[in-house]
């Protein structure tokens, strides 16, 4: 056989998705990465998957990066080539285990373009009229022409997608302000050769940070974005009283650097510096605090313009410690994930940077965070804002987002997202494998100020005055903390849900479907699944569509296809504006009616028992992963003319209001060629086996890489008893192997 990899794809997906349970660690312990051999093989492999999709030679992929995945694995992210030269947002992420086979593949593919294909010519040539030096030269007088460069200034040659977003056929006819994120679709229009310039400047007292992709030929500015990662205000150095803080002893004392979390970096293990009111324009860390005797701070806000070392300017440092030292052991204990990077690397933060300042920030360039004092805010080292920016480390070193657009926006919330979650980490005691249910306020950057008004608020995001509170195709006009706030009330709404009440600041008009309030799964399973998206599929680009399918897949990875988390996820979406709102499957509605299971034994585990027909299909093989479980039913792969069928007797009551019937199939192939040779239908028949209703016909044709769910409204069925059939027939040429599982009909 020639599908092992895939065969292995399913394997480890399945051990992916028996990580269920409230305690279960999402990611592993720190591992290595690929070695040349396998980095190899896998960009072979890579290459062959595309080759078969009709792909031309100069379109390739390259490795960019790689971090931990779920205990035995390891991700890759690849991004897509064009004669060596990447394309701008056209990305995969590879899923592999520690030998290097391919588990599974999350994509944005942007090479395809008008004609389904990336003409050569729409790019040629691929020789730049300008020069990389003038490419810098552009794009730093467009943003700071008086600024000096804090970091050196990059340019990369690259293919950049020109690209607009277009109403898919069924929303022609809507009005502007009802359109769904799922009506747009976004269409390449042409490609341009450019450079991807990355300018660190500082001007006026203050970091000039952006991201500039500048034309090739023309030098026009084709776009362009702010790098910085910043949060406006957090702070109080008072905020939490007396609280544990690991330092080393030194000669004549101790000093904030603590070994046991993290390694490498700058400093050898987690450190606070004293900034010592470094100018933010290009601030020097200084050297790590030092005291004489273990005891440190006042408690007190840092008197602008005082000591940095006394025990009033070490406030800010404990602050600093106490955050960060939570901040990993929340990614960690909870999730398995080992500071920013998966990887371990120790990182810092930078304590009383410039006088007065208003601002915190992230600073990719030294994976690091400095702090300032605040003037019309607080001390900004609160307990949020700091799980806030180390959050931003995270994303870097993972899905990337682009700072600008719906990904921006996605790269922001994901940062309050984790300072939420380090709060209420932090705020239980700081101990366990799990994300405390309360402790955090849902509000970002209360501490820090001093008229109590937080910066955001997650569960109403348009209570600060400018954020939406659901998506809008105004979204990515909107700067990246405004675009946030929909993804930020999705979380929330996924956490703790939501009200029925129209005038409740925790009512989503979007909400349509039974219950009106929908339930939350608590922050644990909630930060769980958006982590596992964010870290396994979330690609640079990804915008709030894309992130709703990728964070309803890792629900279904990790919790079931039908599971309650999986349509949480879907409704949480929904109450923003995203996808299309259903009903919660199991949860009652004040005494509601339950969903019932109509099939038996739908996941195969007691065998043939329901079933009728070639019952030897239904089986276990080490080769073959099941969705979930051990057992599935696996139809052909005989490679000559076969025929195969599956059936079992359903009933769904007449006052049924809803029925869905779902199930989880792996379809893997060898034939090479587009045509449906082999072919699995689904239908349902009457008691004179005539058909009542086709399904789905799938074929060789639509072989993937892993499980794909499947879900129909079958409620028209409701008041008959009926025959589900899944019938199977394969050409007399090469093997195609339909794999079933996890068949389920839900009617309440």
């Amino acid at each position: 056989m020639k599908l092992h990899y895939r065969r292995a794809m399913c394997a480890m997906l399945a051990a992916a998705f028996s990580a269920h349970g409230a305690g279960a660690q999402m990611m592993g312990q720190p591992i290595t990465t690929l070695t040349p051999q396998q980095s190899g093989t896998l960009l072979t492999r890579l290459a062959a998957m595309d080759a078969a999709q009709g792909l031309p030679p100069e379109l390739s992929v390259r490795l960019a990066s790689q971090h931990p995945g779920a205990a035995g694995q390891k991700i890759v992210r690849t991004q897509h080539t064009y004669k060596g030269l990447r394309i701008f947002g056209s990305e995969s992420v590879v899923v592999t285990d520690t030998v290097g086979s391919v588990v599974g593949i999350t994509t944005t593919d942007r090479r395809v373009g008008p004609g389904n294909s990336l003409a050569p010519l729409a790019v040629a040539p691929t020789v730049p009229a300008i020069s990389a030096a003038d490419a810098i030269r552009i794009a730093a007088n467009s943003v700071a022409p008086r600024g000096t460069d804090r970091w050196p200034p990059s340019a990369e040659l690259l293919i950049f997608p020109i690209a607009r977003s277009v109403r898919v056929p069924a929303a022609q006819s809507k009005q502007e302000i009802e359109l769904n994120a799922a009506d747009l679709q976004e269409v390449i229009e042409r490609y341009a050769l450019a450079y991807y310039v990355k300018t660190r400047m500082a001007q006026d007292n203050k970091p000039v940070y952006y991201d500039t992709i500048v034309d090739a030929n023309t030098g026009a500015i084709l776009a362009q974005w702010p790098a910085l990662k910043t949060v406006v205000g957090s702070g109080n150095s008072q905020y939490n009283g007396v609280v544990p803080i690991n330092t080393s002893a030194v000669a004549g004392g101790f000093q904030m650097l603590d070994t046991t979390r993290g390694k490498g970096g700058r400093y050898g293990g987690m450190a606070i510096t004293n900034a010592n009111h470094s100018s933010a324009d290009n601030p020097d860390p200084g050297s790590i605090y030092t005291n004489s005797s273990n005891t440190w701070g006042d408690g007190k806000q840092y008197v602008n313009g005082g000591s940095t070392t006394s025990a009033n300017g070490q406030t800010a440092a404990v602050n600093a410690l106490w955050g960060l030292m939570n901040t990993y052991d929340a990614n960690r204990n909870a999730l398995g994930w080992h500071s920013l990077d998966g990887n371990n690397t120790a990182t810092y933060i930078a304590a009383h940077v410039d006088t007065s300042y208003d601002n915190a920030f992230y600073d990719d360039s030294c994976k690091c965070m400095y702090i300032g004092d605040g003037s019309h805010f607080n001390s900004l080292g609160a307990i949020d804002v700091i799980g806030h920016e180390m959050s931003h480390g995270v994303t870097a070193a993972t899905a990337d987002l682009v700072y600008a657009a719906e990904s921006g926006g996605l790269n922001e919330s994901n940062s309050d997202i984790g300072g939420e979650m380090v709060e209420a980490y932090a705020r239980a005691g700081g101990t366990g494998n799990l994300i405390p249910a309360s402790g955090n306020d849902w509000m970002m950057g209360t501490e820090i100020s001093k008229t109590g008004q937080p910066l955001r608020w997650m569960y109403r995001p348009s209570k600060d005055g400018s954020s939406p509170d659901a998506w809008s195709s105004s979204l990515k006009f909107l700067d990246v903390h405004y675009s946030s706030g929909p993804n930020n009330r999705m979380f929330y709404f996924l956490a703790q849900g939501s009200k029925a009440d129209p005038a409740s600041d925790f009512y989503s008009k979007f909400l349509t479907r039974t219950p009106a309030a929908m339930h939350g799964i608590g922050s644990d399973k909630a930060y769980r699944i958006w982590f596992k998206a964010l870290t396994t599929k979330f690609t640079s680009t990804t915008g709030y569509a894309d992130a709703r399918t990728k964070v309803l897949e890792a629900a279904q990875e990790l919790y079931g296809a039908n599971s309650k988390e999986a349509i949480a996820v879907q409704r949480a979406y929904a109450a923003i504006n995203v996808g299309a709102d259903v009903d919660e499957t199991g949860a009652s509605d004040g005494g509601g009616q339950q969903s019932m299971e109509r099939i038996v034994n739908g996941g195969f585990e007691d065998g043939i028992t329901g079933w009728n027909g070639n019952t030897a299909t239904i089986g276990s093989d080490p080769a073959q992963a099941a969705f979930e479980g051990t057992r599935y039913a696996r139809m052909g792969g005989q490679g000559r003319t076969t025929n195969q069928t599956l059936t079992q007797s359903v009933s769904i009551p007449a006052g049924a209001t809803r029925a869905v019937l779902s199930f989880a199939t792996h379809i893997e192939t060898e034939e090479v060629h587009a045509v449906a040779y082999d072919q699995l239908t689904v239908t349902f028949k009457d008691s004179a086996g005539k058909v009542v209703r086709t399904l789905a016909r799938y074929s060789n044709k639509d072989a993937t890489a892993g499980y794909q769910i499947r879900s129909f409204d079958v409620l028209a069925q409701k008041g008959k008893t009926l025959t589900l059939s899944f019938a199977m027939h394969e050409d007399s040429s090469k093997p195609t192997y339909f794999v079933i599982d996890k068949v389920s009909l839900l009617a309440e």
